[in-house]
């Protein structure tokens, strides 16, 4: 690679977490395979996440002509403007966003992300659990149909379960049912709030044994509800029988009575703030977050649960599910043939850029920005220039490229379309 190359190929850190989709099924497969021709995709294997970015839990290579020529990090450290001056400067010269594929077929474990003050806390209190000061908020757009969990529900939905369906009742607390069900019929928003963090916490702090009973009366519930033909949509069952063979007798599995359950299509987004509860269930999508690995959770998991502090953490007030989805900033179709998709959440961590290139346009340019930022090509292929560059790239589906702030790069297109997601900070 010349030294003055400011765009460049990056290889993405493939993870294979137990979650992820399997093989070819996997668009993290699909993509990782179209980048990097040497790699052969396990049919048997899962491949859950595809980073981009300079985590040292998965850090990103340079590549050039086939050879690996460093990581991304080292790179910027050498050449820190390429950052843009106000990114170098609030971020202390690191790139602040990481950026994701993610194939889901088991759920993700209920979770939230602490704040950045809470994170420096946690992490000086317990660094062996969590490694980074840093925040992590992050938004998630879809790539196919995107089943999550995320946020509590509006209370008066909370109540309506509790009062018919006495399991959950029962694995809550029948105290702490009661003062929602009462508070549910008050415009009292703190109010709410406590009551919601009550019976919360009393389902997570809920004694096994209690837990596994009330889940098979539940089932039993289901079935009772189907001999009698009596509409069972109100007890989930479709959710429940998943999360149930996923993880059998979990806690968690009662978290969908207090969690919106949102499907996105391809193309709509979600973002996750700090203290924001969640669970992804099942999909691909793109995901952006702050560069950091903090995660509390305590439901749906074989890992650590910190149970007592989730707990305390959370936000919770409960909103309908039409407030959980992030709309764009801005919509641009001043190129002809092309539509720029802005997604700002409100953090200066990350923005992502959605471009769509509609059939018959063979060209088009990536605009310079005060960012460096991170461009995936999801479908199509093409040429990529950049006045620093020594020779053309061709891109291709699961193609990423690290560009530096202010450079333009030009597109031309081969194929009939194209999609790109492109990451930048949020300043």
């Amino acid at each position: 690679m010349g030294d003055t190359e400011r765009v460049f190929e990056i290889r993405c850190s493939v993870q294979n977490y137990a979650w992820g989709k399997h093989g070819s099924s996997s668009a993290v497969a699909q993509l990782a395979a179209s980048a990097d021709k040497n790699l052969k995709i396990d049919e048997n294997k899962p491949y859950a996440e595809l980073w981009m970015g300079t985590h040292s839990n998965g850090p990103s290579e340079i590549y050039k002509d086939g050879q690996c020529k460093g990581k991304l990090k080292d790179w910027i450290k050498q050449n820190v403007d390429c950052l843009g001056s106000q990114v170098r400067e609030y971020f202390n010269g690191r790139l602040p966003f990481l950026f994701k594929v993610l194939s889901v077929n088991n759920s993700l474990s209920i979770q939230a992300h602490p704040n950045k003050v809470h994170s420096e806390k946690l992490h000086k209190e317990r660094p062996d659990i969590y490694k980074d000061p840093n925040h992590k908020p992050e938004m998630a757009i879809a790539l196919t149909p995107f089943k999550a969990m995320c946020g509590f529900r509006p209370i008066q939905e909370v109540a309506d379960f509790l009062t018919k369906i006495e399991p959950f009742r029962t694995v809550v607390g029948s105290k702490n049912a009661i003062k929602l069900i009462t508070a549910s019929k008050t415009n009292d928003m703190p109010l709410h709030r406590e009551a919601m963090k009550y019976c919360f916490t009393g389902l997570m702090q809920q004694e096994t044994d209690i837990v596994q009973r009330e889940l098979k009366k539940l089932f039993m519930l289901v079935e009772q509800f189907k001999t009698e033909g009596k509409d069972a949509s109100i007890l989930i069952p479709e959710m429940l029988q998943k999360l149930n063979t996923e993880f059998p007798g979990d806690v968690g599995i009662f978290a969908i009575y207090f969690l919106n359950i949102i499907t996105l299509k391809p193309g709509e987004a979600i973002f996750l703030e700090a203290d924001y509860p969640h669970a992804y269930l099942s999909g691909d999508c793109m995901e952006c977050m702050a560069c950091s690995d903090n995660v509390v959770r305590a439901g749906l998991t074989p890992k650590f649960r910190d149970v007592h502090t989730l707990c305390e953490m959370l936000d919770y007030t409960g909103r309908p599910i039409s407030r959980t989805k992030l709309k764009p900033s801005k919509i641009d179709n001043s190129q002809p043939g092309i539509e720029v998709i802005y997604f700002t959440p409100p953090i200066y961590d990350f923005a992502v850029n959605v471009i769509e290139v509609s059939s018959g346009c063979t060209k088009a340019t990536l605009q310079p920005l005060d960012s460096a930022s991170i461009v995936m090509v999801q479908s199509g292929e093409g040429i990529a220039t950049n006045s620093t560059l020594s020779a053309p790239l061709g891109v291709r589906a699961g193609s990423t490229l690290f560009i530096s702030a202010n450079e333009t790069v030009n597109l031309d297109i081969h194929s009939q379309g194209m999609l790109i997601f492109r990451a930048l900070a949020g300043l």
